[in-house]
């Protein structure tokens, strides 16, 4: 009877937040609490999904940490989650036959840039180096050598927008059982790759991205290997190890690097395509002016999903001075607005001073508006299925804009932050989306244009904007004029 561990602890920074993160922000789940889980479209969903129909599986479940994409985390937080993480996994750990941890691969922490990697070193030291770990990452997470010297196995999303969190956990649990019922010892290979990529070429169903990602998905499929795909890294987590990579997971060590060399020379050449396409915000409005609509106006660089605040105002402010008379639909993360209207109440009109309240780069924008609704910003995912908070929110309604204010990032992953809230996004003319792509049917598909608008933030689209100080160097298109001589290295070639 395989006894499997299980743990959890998932984040995305962008390290252009000038806001750090702390242990509040972070959903726990301690020992069977991880199986709420079931069902949802998680990875850990997933991964019990074929743990629960094995009859001979024993779980152990032992912690889950998840937190929303945020700032870099604050150090005594980071303490606090290992710690507890790696006690409960010491204690839990006699007896087990493998290791099944869900991450996202983005994280960061003041004093410890790669968080996964460290907990990842200690598990090993833990259970040792004969028990099999699997881990499941975002294809925006960040591979590094150290997480690589103490797995047997990873997967890795193969969509974007992601849908398949759960698809996820079921191939990552499914590996893991392989490995132990069949002793396997897996080799994997990676393809370091300089390049940053942003941009609607990454959207896998249409774009060159996904050609590759197709690529990989055969060679699952024939069996051939047991994971192949491409990660993009998160560009705003600026780390030392920040870049994209190709990584294949296979029994024959031959086949898994040159499948891995494979995709890196497929990759490279389309560097160029993979860089966001952004339009002036002042002729966004003035094209949106004579359009029936309605119309999307992406707000990437300010996308609470990837790390940034959600407190932007350049797009309400530039609609409202350039006098837009559509009806507009915008999110805004702003704490201080949101408790003077559920101090004020429902139906009370009140004069807010709007955005910047985390980023000092956005100067406040005055509006005097109603007071519509207020709730406590329980929302459910569309996509995930998972709950999430956006804390006290109230929805403003000044004239012909309904200002959907929150407390905490609420995540455009889909439409919840909005239909959690009474306001479906069809019934206005001009929507703001915090969020640099949702799946096609959300808004595109209904939608006149989506302008992706060129505005500051902490997850700009314009990569070079941003700053980077940690990651290598040269990096595309930090440093344009580079080459590019694609080199693999195996890992996990004699563990057992």
């Amino acid at each position: 009877m395989p006894r499997i561990l299980l743990a959890d602890c998932e984040q995305e920074i962008s390290s252009f937040n000038p806001v750090s993160c702390d242990y509040s922000y972070f959903s726990i789940k301690r020992g069977e609490e991880i199986y709420r889980d079931r069902g949802l479209n998680t990875q850990m969903g997933g991964a019990l999904s074929v743990f629960d129909a094995e009859k001979d599986v024993e779980l152990v479940p032992t912690m889950s940490a998840r937190g929303p994409s945020a700032g870099i985390l604050q150090k005594k937080s980071w303490k606090k989650i290992s710690d507890e993480m790696l006690d409960r996994i010491a204690k839990a750990a006699k007896g087990i036959d493998g290791v099944y941890f869900a991450m996202h691969g983005a994280m960061g922490a003041e004093g410890e840039l790669d968080p996964e990697g460290y907990l990842l070193q200690e598990v090993r030291k833990i259970v040792g180096e004969k028990i099999p770990i699997v881990i499941g990452l975002d294809l925006h997470g960040i591979m590094t050598d150290r997480m690589l010297k103490h797995i047997d196995g990873v997967t890795i999303y193969h969509t974007y927008p992601h849908v398949d969190f759960a698809d996820t956990g079921v191939r990552g649990a499914k590996m893991l059982l392989r490995i132990i019922r069949e002793r396997l010892n897996p080799v994997i290979a990676r393809v370091v790759i300089p390049a940053l990529v942003r941009g609607d070429e990454l959207i896998t169903k249409s774009g060159c991205y996904g050609d590759i990602l197709r690529e990989a998905r055969r060679l699952e499929n024939e069996g051939k290997a047991m994971f192949a795909g491409v990660m993009i890294g998160n560009p705003f987590t600026d780390v030392p190890e920040l870049c994209s990579q190709a990584i294949v997971v296979a029994e024959d060590g031959a086949l898994a690097e040159k499948a891995a060399l494979g995709f890196a020379e497929a990759f490279w050449p389309n560097r160029h395509r993979m860089q966001g396409k952004l339009i002036p915000l002042d002729a966004a409005i003035a094209q949106a002016k004579h359009m029936q609509g309605p119309v999307i106006f992406t707000d990437a660089a300010d996308a609470t999903s990837s790390g940034a605040t959600g407190d932007s105002n350049a797009i309400l402010a530039a609609l409202m001075k350039a006098k837009y008379q559509g009806r507009v639909l915008v999110p805004i993360v702003d704490p201080p607005a949101a408790a003077m209207a559920k101090k004020a109440g429902i139906g009370a009109k009140i004069t807010v001073e709007l955005g910047g309240t985390l980023d000092k780069r956005f100067k406040p924008v005055k509006v005097t508006g109603t007071v519509d609704m207020l709730s406590a910003g329980h929302m459910r995912l569309e996509t995930m299925r998972a709950p999430f908070e956006g804390g006290d929110t109230a929805v403003l309604v000044s004239g012909n804009y309904t200002i959907v204010i929150f407390s905490k990032p609420a995540y455009f992953f889909d439409r919840a932050p909005f239909l959690s809230h009474g306001r479906n996004p069809r019934d206005y003319d001009l929507i703001v989306v915090k969020s640099p792509h949702c799946e096609y049917h959300m808004f595109e598909e209904w939608a006149e244009k989506n302008f992706n608008i060129d505005a500051p933030g902490a997850t700009s689209a314009d990569i070079r904007s941003l700053g980077h100080t940690i990651c290598a160097r040269p990096m595309y298109p930090l440093d344009p004029d580079i080459g590019f001589k694609p080199k693999a290295v195996r890992y996990n070639t004699k563990r057992r």
